[in-house]
């Protein structure tokens, strides 16, 4: 995409009047969460993307679009408040009937099962169900059962002999209804994982492998009842649904939600434009980002995003096993260019390290100017002039833009770099199976709770590493012992204050490796139907389906 028109898109955002998430509370007072007798309850939502999520599986799908789904069919024990701006970051009961009382020593977590929930089928929610909840991320092969799940009691056994897995760590009491967790060692994140969408509770009796392209039953105020993809979901209301708790869940204001699959990020844009769709899923292409400001300023949502993209370099596939090519190429790239081919400053930043601004205590304050003469250096040091490289990009209009100017960056510093685009929908799982042997790609992350491990140890930790599969985040392969204990110690910390300066220490390590070269922060654009009322989104979870109303 030609410069100018970049520059014309941003100054058209930033010159007229669209909608900007605010960063208070957007819940009613008053609300209880059930929509029965609003004028607004009814009708159908229709959403499109470019192609399916993955798999259905809620305890092993990562990737954003399906976990949006998820968010409206299960649940977990707890979860973060419902509501826009920060309030959006806190904890809060959901299934459990009250936050965990945890003992002096932090080992040990208690809590309460809500009586009378059932799931979609019609089935009792049972004290069991949570139990072979947790066994099954570990049998089943969840990405996180290691990461976010590994200091349970029996996990270390679970993990290594899935099959066996009978994780004493979680104990049930169906006389009391009670729920006790032992952890090996205090872990200062367990409350957010607890609430992270791997811990949904589902039945008992739910296979203990990846669900593919079938669903289980849920506890959430949708079910999907059609499922094809290579064209689309169908949700409807669950039957059994009732709500408890209006922070966690609500009973939902559409009656049925339509997500189909097949068109491009252009053809998305315009058929919002028309009505076809009342969202879509895609970023939206810099060139028509004035057309909406423009012309649509009241359907066009920004967003604060705790989200970033990058380059990751696979430190197992020449010639990024040497660092100083990983250097070079952070080195080369003008990230300010970065941010006007995403669509200009008033939705992207410049980013200099591996966590996003405002994750509490993770800010660097580092400098990451363009230096193509020094990367040019360390190219030829690493007698690495010439060599082959493939950078794979997500085919979308934006990212095409972005990745282009990228292969143009790695060439200008000595590499004979060629750009190979593949479905948006299939990119990340093509990226992060190792049997692809994918060298540098453009990837993006986004924050799956308020903590610097969602990126760094997410990204780069050795437990995220999973050759041969294609649920991997860590597809850089990165993996130092160093860097390892600096993110089990701030784990560890129960006092956000004493993590942080941990989190950056284990941040500039990262960096100094170059695993992954940050290239900028963004903001969401949403852009809805004239006919979608009650816009809303929060932090962690982006547009939330149940909120929205489209009569």
């Amino acid at each position: 995409m030609k410069r100018g028109s970049a520059l014309l898109a941003m100054g058209m955002v930033l010159g007229l009047g669209i909608s900007q998430a605010r960063a208070g509370e957007q819940t009613p007072p008053d609300w209880n969460g059930i929509t029965l007798g609003s004028p607004h309850r009814g009708g159908t939502l229709h959403l499109t993307a470019d192609g399916p999520g993955g798999t259905l599986d809620p305890q092993i799908n990562y990737g954003t679009q399906y976990i949006q789904v998820f968010l409206n069919m299960y649940d977990p024990l707890l979860t973060f408040r419902m509501v826009t701006g920060t309030t959006g970051l806190e904890v809060v009961p959901d299934l459990a009937d009250a936050m965990p009382q945890i003992s002096p020593d932090g080992l040990t977590w208690r809590m309460h099962l809500r009586p009378g929930l059932r799931f979609s089928d019609g089935s009792p929610v049972r004290i069991e169900d949570v139990v072979a909840s947790f066994r099954r991320i570990y049998r089943a092969g969840s990405p996180t059962a290691a990461s976010f799940y590994g200091g349970i009691e029996g996990a270390k056994e679970c993990l290594e002999k899935p099959d066996l897995c009978t994780l004493p760590g979680v104990e049930g009491h169906p006389d009391t209804g009670e729920i006790v967790f032992h952890l090996t060692k205090p872990d200062g994140e367990f409350l957010y994982k607890l609430a992270f969408p791997h811990a949904v509770i589902l039945p008992a009796g739910t296979p203990p492998h990846d669900l593919g392209g079938t669903t289980a039953p849920g506890t959430g105020p949708y079910r999907i009842t059609e499922y094809d993809p290579g064209h689309g979901m169908v949700l409807e209301r669950n039957p059994h649904f009732h709500v408890w708790n209006p922070q966690a869940q609500t009973d939902g204001f559409v009656d049925r939600i339509e997500y189909d699959f097949g068109l491009s990020d252009e053809a998305q844009v315009t058929a919002v434009e028309q009505g076809r769709y009342d969202w879509m899923l895609d970023a939206k292409p810099a060139d028509r980002l004035g057309e909406l400001g423009a012309q649509y300023p009241s359907q066009v949502h920004i967003n604060t995003l705790l989200g970033l993209y990058y380059l990751a370099m696979n430190i197992h596939e020449k010639p990024f096993t040497d660092v100083r090519v990983r250097r070079a190429v952070s080195m080369a790239v003008n990230r300010h260019a970065m941010t006007i081919l995403f669509g200009g400053d008033a939705i992207s930043e410049p980013l200099c390290q591996m966590v996003p601004h405002g994750i509490p205590g993770a800010d660097l304050g580092m400098s990451c100017p363009q230096d193509v003469e020094g990367a040019r250096r360390l190219i030829h040091e690493a007698g690495a002039e010439g060599a082959s490289v493939t950078l794979v990009v997500p085919n979308r209009a934006m990212e095409l833009g972005m990745g282009t100017y990228l292969r143009n960056a790695l060439q200008s510093i000595g590499l004979n770099a060629q750009l190979r685009p593949i479905t948006a929908g299939l990119a990340e799982s093509y990226e992060q199976n190792t049997a692809n042997h994918v060298q540098i790609a453009l990837a993006y992350w986004f924050a799956d709770y308020p903590s610097a491990s969602t990126f760094l140890d997410d990204l780069f930790g050795c437990d995220n590493y999973h050759p041969n599969s294609a649920v991997s985040p860590n597809f850089t392969g990165f993996c130092d012992q160093h860097v390892q204990s600096l993110f089990g110690q701030a784990m560890a910390q129960t006092d956000p204050e004493k993590a942080a300066p941990i989190w950056q220490e284990a941040g500039r390590a990262v960096m100094e490796q170059m695993p992954g070269a940050p290239m900028i922060q963004m903001k969401t654009v949403d852009f809805v139907s004239k006919r979608l009322g009650n816009y809303y989104s929060t932090l962690l979870n982006h547009m939330v389906f149940s909120h929205v109303w489209v009569q």
